[in-house]
């Protein structure tokens, strides 16, 4: 059965530093400090990034002290990654499906 593609993480992955993020916390878990440092943006800037990352459901928290520690959910991608994959395997056994004009 084919499945919808979630638009909302499709919108949240859309914006170039949100990616940026997803991409180094796929590398390592890492403390607001740490991200500041690596994309340049403003440590207010990067926080509302993170919150629609977390409300996303793509990134979790970990406190540490008096830092946040954010760490990437695989599994989410994983499922967004299967849902293009369908979506992949669909449009290659319809490309000769031709629906014709009235």
């Amino acid at each position: 059965m084919l499945t919808s593609v979630d638009p909302d993480v499709i919108r949240v992955l859309g914006d170039p530093l949100r990616l940026k993020i997803v991409t180094l916390l796929a590398r390592e878990t890492l403390c607001t400090t740490h991200l500041v440092e690596e994309t340049g943006a403003k440590q207010t800037n990067l926080s509302n990034h993170m919150k629609v990352l977390r409300e996303a459901g793509l990134v979790a928290t970990e406190p540490c002290g008096r830092f946040i520690y954010y760490k990437l959910k695989p599994e989410v991608l994983a499922g967004l990654s299967a849902q293009f994959a369908e979506l992949a395997a669909s449009a290659r056994s319809a490309a000769e499906n031709k629906r014709a004009c009235p």
